[in-house]
């Protein structure tokens, strides 16, 4: 199994460093049959989805070699790029090998209900997945200590199961900020409707002006996790907000085969025959 670790948070962030610590120990139980790498942004990418930049005015992408304290053995870049170019550019077979498996996080903030979408961690191993990569993404509640080795045993384990799981397996990891002995379990959490913004006002009057600051009061999907009170009990975040990690399957982009859709589509490409007949 070959693992290529990265995150939104940089190369420097305290998460990565504690995963790749992880990572390392277990390559070291069978490094015959294992290997790992970080390649991650050098610095903060948050909230950049699967954004890659315009990558075609780019004269290139900076990399700069670093040393991980405890994993010193993995091979580790950071690039100036985000999350979603470095496993792009690991992917093509960039760096030390070409890997089948893409480990993101821990990120520093749950990633739950809609903010899922807005993640650079998740948006890392929904790039892998379109080079056909299976993916982990991790993420630990937000807080005044955060235990991000809470998070990174999980995600140990749930990596060693996603081995032998089909080609491009995605998976969504959110652990509650809590100690390991005072973890509840772990459980599948559905894609919440929570927001990551739940409304934003100009505190200097109700109608907007010529310009002005917009201050965002933020939702239930935030990184420390809002009011989760109008939840499912299997949503992912009312799971982590009632101590448990919630473990969601993810799918990357595809066509969507609905047929109740073919009308639509139908009548669209029609009107747009017809324009095209009768312009040309």
């Amino acid at each position: 199994m070959k693992i290529l670790i990265t995150n939104d948070d940089g190369v420097l962030a305290p998460g990565i460093a504690v995963l790749a610590r992880h990572v390392s120990r277990w390559v070291q139980e069978d490094p015959d049959h294992r290997q790992a790498m970080v390649v991650a942004p050098d610095r903060n990418y948050s909230g950049m989805s699967a954004a890659v930049g315009d990558v075609f005015d780019m004269d290139g992408v900076k990399y700069e070699r670093f040393s991980i304290e405890g994993a010193q053995s993995l091979p580790t870049y950071g690039l100036d790029a985000a999350p979603a170019l470095c496993t792009i550019l690991a992917a093509v077979g960039t760096f030390d090998f070409v890997p089948d498996f893409v480990l993101s996080g821990i990120n520093a903030g749950a990633n739950v209900g809609r903010s899922i979408l807005h993640s650079g961690t998740v948006g890392a191993v929904l790039t892998g997945a379109q080079f056909g990569l299976s993916g982990l993404a991790v993420s630990v509640q937000w807080g005044d200590d955060v235990h991000y080795d809470t998070a990174g045993a999980v995600a140990v384990e749930v990596m060693q199961e996603l081995a032998n799981a089909p080609r491009g397996t995605l998976l969504n990891l959110n652990v509650p900020n809590l100690p390991g002995a005072q973890l509840q379990g772990v459980r599948r959490g559905r894609v919440s409707h929570a927001a990551l913004v739940h409304d934003a006002i100009d505190r200097s009057g109700p109608v907007l002006g010529d310009s002005g600051v917009l201050e965002l009061n933020m939702g239930a999907a935030s990184p420390t996790l809002g009011d989760t009170s109008d939840e499912a009990s299997d949503d992912d975040g009312a799971l982590v907000h009632a101590g448990f990690a919630a473990l969601t399957p993810l799918r990357g982009p595809h066509e969507d085969s609905d047929p109740g859709l073919d009308d639509t589509v139908t009548a669209a490409l029609s009107a747009i025959t017809r324009h095209l007949s009768e312009r040309y």
